[in-house]
């Protein structure tokens, strides 16, 4: 018997024949068009919530909070991933799915309700708890469930299945924040829940539910990593509120942050993660250093361009709408089973083009740039990002040991997260102290042009120091090979 027909066997989950093609074959048709719907769901709530969230935040007089909107959703996503990894390793990744779809739900109709910012976050805070349940648990899904010959194809679809929501999302949450609110941008998607719990959840429960081992007694859940959960989600928050509010009294928050944060990471990441260890710890690593850059310059791109070029929040949100294709078309080129050889020569070249993106996106700012300029660049950097960020996902499942996967996809996703929150924390804070608060207050965020009032330096000092930070991740993309990954007992 093959490592791979025991390690399936082991799982109660048939071994098909290569006869029966790729990921939409017999075997896992219906399977690979269910946990791509709960993809397409992020997507579009990604995609159609970035470009309402300048005109929300400036009715909910909130563009102080700005950053903060993106930020929260990452934070409690922290907290999501490990409770998901624990949960999908020792039970199987039906339920932390299930619920984490509900949750992203109430969190959604929370956001669209409210009537104050604080409660707009809050309502991002329990979309992002539900979303990182989600993430993990469709990682434990295709670990369990693919063969290793189909992981590249499926982290192809998930990036493929952005392309619809990039392009329809910014166009029809911009019609409906012009011509209906931008309430009903949150409010509407919920219902799209419904399409992977009808498709998503029965599959999963035939192909990959129950613990690895089902004739063993089930594991208890780790006491310290939970405990531990909470200390990088609360440590996160407070330093994202010190970034928002610039004051002395602001580094007791900021400092206690950094003391919850440090001994969480270590304790949750694997060892050697912030030293560039080649092998896993270097994957996870390169996931959050291109994720954190490339996200967080993203956040201010529809702002910028609303408030600096006076586009209307449906142009602002188009300028984004390419990317969904390239990002598809980096992650189908990866998957080819002859660019395999050359996996990290293609992850060292799409953070070279993460970084240019940035780097050339405040250059709008100019006037006599025209607008669409930014389109180009940032279709050039998602191609880079789908190049480097499936790749990091087919490296992790090839690193991990089945009764690891669970915990090992959650690191990634918390490097992911992680870097999110601390790089918007920063990108926001220096945001503020430029003056990026006025910005709501110069502008009409629907109507009104860049004159008199104008803040580019406040969006300069977003995305020039975003670029360095992607440059750092093509170093780390060239010591991805080397080790094999520590076991989970030796990690700190």
């Amino acid at each position: 018997m093959s490592a791979l027909e025991d390690r399936l066997s082991q799982r109660h989950v048939p071994v098909p024949p290569e006869s029966e093609g790729g990921i939409l074959g017999a075997a896992y048709r219906v399977l690979s068009i269910g946990i791509i719907s709960v993809i397409f769901l992020i997507a579009f709530e990604a995609t159609a919530v970035g470009t309402a969230m300048p005109v929300a935040a400036r009715e909910l007089d909130g563009i102080g909070l700005y950053a903060f909107g993106f930020s929260a959703y990452f934070t409690t996503s922290l907290f999501g991933m490990v409770l998901s990894g624990q949960w999908a390793d020792r039970e199987g990744p039906l339920r932390p799915l299930t619920v984490g779809i509900a949750s992203f739900a109430a969190g959604l109709l929370c956001a669209g309700t409210a009537g104050a910012m604080w409660i707009f976050v809050l309502g991002r805070a329990v979309q992002g708890f539900g979303g990182g349940l989600v993430i993990v648990a469709l990682y434990v899904v295709v670990s369990r469930a693919y063969p290793e010959r189909l992981r590249p194809a499926i982290m192809a679809a998930f990036a493929a299945s952005w392309v619809v929501p990039s392009i329809v999302g910014p166009l029809a949450s911009g019609a409906v924040t012009e011509h209906l609110g931008w309430r009903w941008v949150f409010l509407g998607i919920p219902v799209l829940v419904v399409v992977p719990l009808v498709v998503a959840l029965p599959a999963i429960r035939r192909t990959a539910s129950g613990p690895v081992d089902p004739g063993a007694p089930p594991a208890a859940f780790d006491g310290r990593r939970i405990r531990l959960a909470f200390g990088i989600s609360a440590g996160a928050g407070l330093l994202q509120y010190a970034a928002q509010d610039l004051r002395w009294l602001s580094l007791l928050p900021a400092a206690a942050g950094v003391g919850l944060l440090v001994p969480a990471v270590r304790g949750l990441l694997p060892r050697g993660t912030y030293l560039a260890r080649r092998g896993l710890p270097s994957v996870v690593l390169l996931r959050g250093v291109a994720a954190g850059s490339f996200i967080s310059a993203e956040s201010f791109v529809p702002l910028m361009l609303v408030t600096q070029r006076g586009l209307s929040p449906t142009l602002a949100g188009f300028s984004l709408a390419a990317g969904g294709a390239t990002w598809a078309g980096g992650s189908w080129l990866q998957s080819k089973p002859r660019m395999a050889p050359y996996r990290q020569r293609l992850m060292v070249a799409g953070m070279v083009l993460v970084a240019l993106a940035i780097a050339a996106a405040p250059a709008v700012l100019i006037e006599s740039v025209p607008v669409w300029t930014l389109a180009v660049a940032w279709a050039v950097g998602c191609l880079g990002m789908g190049l480097v960020t499936a790749s990091t996902s087919v490296l992790l499942l090839e690193l991990s040991a089945p009764e690891e996967a669970g915990a090992n996809s959650a690191a990634l996703q918390i490097s992911d997260a992680l870097a999110n929150v601390v790089l918007l924390a920063a990108g926001g804070a220096a945001f503020a102290a430029l003056g990026g608060g006025a910005v709501g207050a110069a502008h009409a965020v629907a109507a009104e042009g860049a004159g008199s009032g104008s803040h580019p330096a406040a969006f300069a000092v977003v995305f020039l120091p975003m670029a360095c930070v992607a440059l750092v991740g093509a170093w780390v993309a060239t010591r991805l090979y080397g080790e094999k990954p520590e076991p989970a007992a030796t990690r700190a």
